[in-house]
């Protein structure tokens, strides 16, 4: 059977160039980059040399680059470490959207129990925060305002930089999770205006575990973990050199190749669609029709036109070799409705009868188009007519 891969938003196959420059820090150059014998000097070495490279590709200082477990932590550590911070200030509020990814939104409301005070922004039909709206939800208690670079599950990209144009005004802290788009946008901390940046490594060929923060210099921030006084005392452990020099590796390759893969993909997507859009009258597109990530298509199937078990499709879909989720991985396991789809306005029937397709390097044309054959097939079969 022909198995076709849509699910690179969830991760990425690691690059075999990337596992050739992690495998000497696995067997033979495995010194604890801490220890200040030779051993540790080497490693210590690789990671340094890792985190200038990673901090080139963003337009950061080495010194502002701080190598967490991933996008996860990085969400955590941005969110939580400022919050503890300006609490000490007397501010108390933070600002975010209501289609964030749910590392900052479960933080969010961890902070609510813990007495901080959250305004979720509306996002419009395409799940695009408007810049307006983030200016008015922020007062004199808004310490951070945190509004991701581009949607996981929708694709759509957010004006960052005037939205971080707003904060630095109001003399806010602004936090921007870039998982999504490093290693297929432009990613430039300073064209950004950002003061937090949150990347991860396994969304571009590179490997789990490994993600970082930028933390622009003077933005005060409580480290999450306590112990010893790694990654200049903003995250305590031994540093995991192996993953941090697939990181930097994998940023390389991605900005190198870049360009050329950004058209590809963005010519791929636009005959997925097509074909979609022939083959099938009741879908929906969600996400920005322009403004939004050259991988990502996302479709629903219209619950005014047609019945559609959402579990059944991704299932069937599966049985015919092709993997796809109909969200976002983290929430993958569960049936309920999309949270980004349902603040974009979309019904809950509707919501929950969604695939996202993500395309990467591996992806042909002739994978779309067994896609498309397939999909038709397994429509005709599970979907009910309405009306």
């Amino acid at each position: 059977m022909k198995r076709i891969y849509l699910d690179h938003t969830a991760t990425t196959p690691l690059d075999t160039r990337v596992l050739e420059a992690m495998m000497p820090f696995f067997l033979e150059k495995f010194g604890n980059a801490s220890s200040i014998h030779e051993f540790g000097r080497e490693s210590r070495a690789a990671l340094d040399e890792s985190r200038d490279s990673l901090a080139k590709v963003i337009g950061a200082k080495s010194s502002e680059l701080c190598f967490v477990s991933g996008g996860t932590e990085a969400d955590n550590l941005a969110v939580k470490g400022v919050a503890w911070e300006m609490k000490k200030a007397g501010k108390n509020h933070v600002v975010t959207s209501k289609v964030e990814h749910h590392a900052v939104l479960d933080t969010c409301r961890f902070l609510e129990e813990c007495g901080f005070d959250i305004s979720y922004i509306e996002v419009d039909e395409f799940g695009m925060v408007d810049p307006r709206d983030v200016a008015a939800a922020i007062g004199a208690r808004t310490g951070l305002v945190s509004v991701m670079h581009a949607n996981n599950e929708v694709g759509t990209i957010n004006p960052i930089a005037e939205i971080a144009k707003i904060a630095k005004e109001k003399a806010v802290v602004f936090h921007t999770d870039a998982v999504q788009t490093f290693g297929k946008l432009p990613v430039n901390v300073t064209d950004l205006g950002v003061d937090l940046l949150s990347i991860s490594a396994h969304k571009l060929y590179g490997p789990k575990g490994i993600g970082a923060l930028y933390i622009r210099r003077g933005t005060r921030i409580e480290r999450l973990i306590h112990g010893g006084g790694q990654e200049r005392g903003r995250r305590a452990g031994t540093e995991n050199v192996p993953l941090s020099v697939g990181f930097a590796k994998a940023a390389e390759l991605a900005y190198e190749e870049g360009d050329s893969e950004y058209r590809r993909l963005g010519r791929l997507k636009e005959i997925f669609r097509s074909r979609l859009e022939q083959g099938f009258p009741d879908i929906l597109f969600n996400g920005h029709p322009t403004e939004s990530l050259p991988h990502i298509l996302n479709i629903s199937f219209d619950s005014k036109k047609i019945d559609i078990d959402g579990e059944a499709l991704l299932f069937n879909l599966d049985l015919a070799g092709i993997a796809v989720t109909s969200g976002s991985a983290c929430t993958s396991g569960s049936m309920d409705p999309s949270h980004v789809l349902l603040a974009m306005g979309r019904d809950e029937r509707t919501a929950k009868a969604t695939v996202r397709f993500s395309m990467g390097k591996d992806t042909a044309e002739e994978d779309l188009d067994y896609t498309v054959i397939e999909l038709e097939k397994i429509v005709k079969r599970i979907g009910k007519a309405i009306g």
